[in-house]
Parts: C-alpha cells; sequence; structure tokens
C-alpha cells in the first residue's frame, strides 16, 4: 500500500492529519523513500499518540516512528534507515479456514496480522521487502 493510501485507514483521523504528513514525509525522503512509497504503517496499541512506519528502499528498510501530538510541539516523527543485512524478518505465513485467509509476517520485530484483504496488502508488502532483500549484492566470492 502506498503512503497516500493509508490515511484513510488510521483507526484514529488525526494519527495521519495533514500537519502529521508534513512532519513524517520528509523524514522518509531523508532516508531514501521515494514520494508516495509503498508502506506498512504498524499502529501499536495506541495510534492516537504513537506508530511505526516501514518503507522498504533499496538500501535497507527505513522504519521511522510518528508522535502524533507532543505536548507544546505538535507532531513528531523519526527515523533510521537498517540497513538488509541487518533487517530481522521472519516467514510469511497463510491459513486457510472457513473461506477466510489468515497471513503473518514479522520485521523488525512488528508482527503483522491479517484477514483477507488486509492479509493480501500484508503479503504484498512482505513480498515487497523479501524483494529488496534479495537484490542486495552477496558478499565477496571467496
Amino acid at each position: 500500500m502506498r503512503l497516500s493510501e493509508w490515511p484513510k485507514r488510521a483507526p484514529h483521523k488525526e494519527s495521519m492529519a495533514p500537519k502529521v504528513l508534513a512532519v513524517l514525509k520528509p523524514v522518509l525522503s531523508s532516508l531514501g523513500a521515494k514520494p508516495d512509497p509503498s508502506c506498512w504503517v504498524a499502529w501499536g496499541d495506541d495510534p492516537a499518540a504513537r506508530y511505526t512506519v516501514l518503507v522498504p528502499t533499496a538500501p535497507g528498510l527505513v522504519q521511522a516512528i510518528v508522535r502524533v501530538n507532543v505536548p507544546q510541539e505538535g507532531p513528531r516523527a523519526s527515523g533510521k534507515l537498517i540497513r538488509w543485512n541487518r533487517v530481522q524478518t521472519g516467514e510469511l505465513a497463510i491459513e486457510m479456514a472457513s473461506g477466510h485467509r489468515l497471513i503473518s509476517f514479522q520485521i523488525e520485530n512488528v508482527i503483522l496480522r491479517g484477514t483477507d484483504d488486509e492479509g493480501d496488502a500484508i503479503s504484498a508488502f512482505a513480498l515487497d521487502v523479501y524483494t529488496a532483500t534479495d537484490r542486495q549484492p552477496s558478499g565477496p566470492a571467496r
């Protein structure tokens, strides 16, 4: 899913308000993300206050932490670029039951789980991550 698609899915309207995105987008672009990148938003326990954005880029995984409303400051975002050889991923798994799909994927201690359409979006994100990881050159030949 693209970053522009996430505001419609935000559990709280203010989580991805324009003033929040105005802080997040420069962090992502400074770390190598393209405009409107393919990404995943891990809402966490309190998405009205804090959430994580994961963006696969050529050099590595961009991980941005967004704080929606810092007292007397407004929104704040911080980020880091994790090189692909340091990114921790788990398996992409699917379970079918009663005509529904349950997909799970773990990346950098963030567990993504979803059913049906959301699961398909998780699967697409995981495949983007695997593709980016596989494009990395291997070490020196021995």
